[in-house]
């Protein structure tokens, strides 16, 4: 089952199951490309790298995918895209936390909140990024 299979502001646990999947994925990926673009100077350098990069990406699906949800039902506007922004902004809150910044938790709080607006408009309407146009 997928995340777009599961309705708006219901099954929050398994909604942020799966975006908590993703983030770890993502979180991997990243770890993997940085460790082999910056090379540490131990393997328990790499390890430490690694898992912080990805507990951070895991951490930020999860909070996405919780306060995703749980707008839609305390707004009881489960399809609003205004949903989306505040999940994405509260992820990007938590990075700020995370690198004790405010400008970059304000700017991943805005960053995140828009992409995640748009994403949600574009799944919606049927925007297509990739594939065939339509004739």
């Amino acid at each position: 089952m997928g995340y777009w299979d599961v309705p708006e502001g219901t099954d929050c646990v398994e909604k942020t199951w799966i975006t908590t999947k993703l983030g770890t994925a993502l979180g991997l990926v990243g770890s993997a490309y940085h460790i082999v673009a910056f090379q540490p100077e131990s393997a328990l350098a790499a390890v430490q790298r690694a898992t912080s990069a990805t507990v951070t990406m895991a951490s930020m699906g999860a909070i996405f995918g919780m306060a995703t949800c749980l707008s839609a039902q305390a707004r009881e506007t489960p399809e609003d895209p205004l949903n989306y922004f505040i999940g994405g902004c509260t992820s990007g809150i938590f990075l700020g936390a995370r690198t004790h910044s405010a400008m970059t938790g304000t700017s991943a709080c805005l960053g995140l909140g828009t992409l995640a607006f748009f994403t949600k408009v574009g799944k919606m309407e049927g925007w297509r990024i990739v594939g065939p146009p339509k004739l």
